[in-house]
């Protein structure tokens, strides 16, 4: 708030604030004139009506009473303030000539609580949607924020003026996954005169969507005799119940050791006869999914304890060996050539030569040499 006075050619002169008030409230206009004579102060609003003269009231208006009349001080407040209490109001000190100070009372428009439009439920997964959040009565314009659970997202913001106040919209544009199924997308209003309490409102999307499936299982190494649990893990809105097995293409065998519970197939006791493809479907109205898992029941006295281990290892330590003696022999080949060369230059040098030292320097001299005759 600023005080404001207005002086006249001398003496004393009246002081008022600026006051800001939300829609709804109540304004209290202070005008005091601390040496004054005896002279009456007058408070007018707007439109030049006169509300108190001292302490006359002059303006039948319920809202409008006095709070402390004086020779120093002239106090009234307005209650239920509206926008059309917005503006100008005048005090006035009847001295000669009249001296007067001006205070503007600014009415802040509160927003309406927000509303979110084009939600369609349930959405579909691979749908686009606009979700568009409104809100009026707002003065000055308020802020729309979006969120996507707890963090904050960027929507696209619209400004509209309705007379004195405004009109906002932010819209937000979605390609609709499985994702966003269960996610609360939270607009919130923004404003000046909603204070430390935003105005928000929340929808909370549902998604359909086709099933997935995969099959996990209980051992990595199933052996005969030993328990397995194979259990068909499939995600879908609507939930896709029941699910279908089936061996090898067909049903599954009618067996004492296999027990079928809903998501779940069970092998009590392993045997090689348990061997086969097994397929897990899962179904709902927007599609069907599948998995497989092939099931070999391994020999635990082949295998040995630890028996898929040692075969990696055993593996791993072949194929060590094979590089090794590949490598020895390239090199013994590699040698073996170049020892060749050597005997075999020899050779060339000591076929015309009368004694050894005289063969070496033939051999030298003659490696690339050509054989030439002469006649004479």
């Amino acid at each position: 708030m600023h005080s404001v006075r207005t002086e006249g050619s001398s003496g004393q002169y009246p002081v008022v604030q600026n006051q800001t008030v939300t829609e709804g409230g109540t304004a209290n206009m202070t005008c005091r004139a601390e040496d004054n004579d005896q002279t009456s102060l007058q408070w007018s609003n707007p439109t030049q009506q006169t509300l108190f003269f001292g302490d006359k009231k002059a303006l039948r208006d319920n809202r409008i009473e006095l709070v402390r009349a004086s020779w120093s001080e002239l106090t009234i407040s307005i209650s239920e303030i509206t926008l059309a209490d917005e503006g100008m109001y005048t005090c006035s000190l009847f001295t000669m000539p009249v001296k007067t100070a001006k205070a503007y009372l600014t009415v802040l428009g509160v927003p309406e609580k927000p509303e979110i439009d084009g939600l369609t439920k349930p959405a579909l997964e691979g749908d686009e949607i606009t979700l568009t959040c409104m809100t009026h009565g707002s003065k000055p314009a308020a802020d729309l924020r979006w969120f996507r659970n707890e963090k904050e997202i960027k929507g696209a913001k619209e400004v509209n003026a309705s007379g004195k106040t405004f009109t906002v919209t932010s819209s937000l544009q979605l390609l609709v996954d499985r994702r966003d199924d269960g996610v609360a997308y939270t607009c919130k209003v923004d404003h000046v005169a909603l204070a430390q309490t935003p105005q928000q409102a929340t929808e909370v999307l549902e998604v359909h969507y086709a099933p997935r499936v995969v099959i996990t299982n209980s051992l990595t190494f199933p052996q005969e005799g030993q328990y397995l649990k194979l259990e068909c893990v499939s995600k879908g809105n609507p939930s896709p119940d029941p699910v279908l097995w089936t061996k090898d293409g067909g049903e599954l065998p009618d067996l004492e050791r296999m027990i079928l519970e809903g998501r779940e197939l069970t092998f009590t006791t392993l045997n090689k006869t348990d061997n086969g493809t097994y397929r897990c479907e899962a179904s709902n109205h927007l599609g069907t999914s599948s998995a497989e898992y092939i099931l070999y029941v391994y020999d635990p006295n082949a295998m040995g304890q630890h028996g898929p281990d040692h075969a990696l290892i055993g593996g791993v330590v072949a194929v060590v060996l094979f590089v090794t003696l590949c490598l020895i022999i390239f090199v013994g080949r590699y040698l073996a050539r170049h020892k060749g060369t050597y005997l075999t230059n020899e050779a060339k040098g000591a076929d015309d030569a009368p004694d050894a030292d005289t063969a070496i320097i033939n051999a030298e001299g003659n490696t690339h040499g050509e054989k030439k005759e002469y006649f004479i």
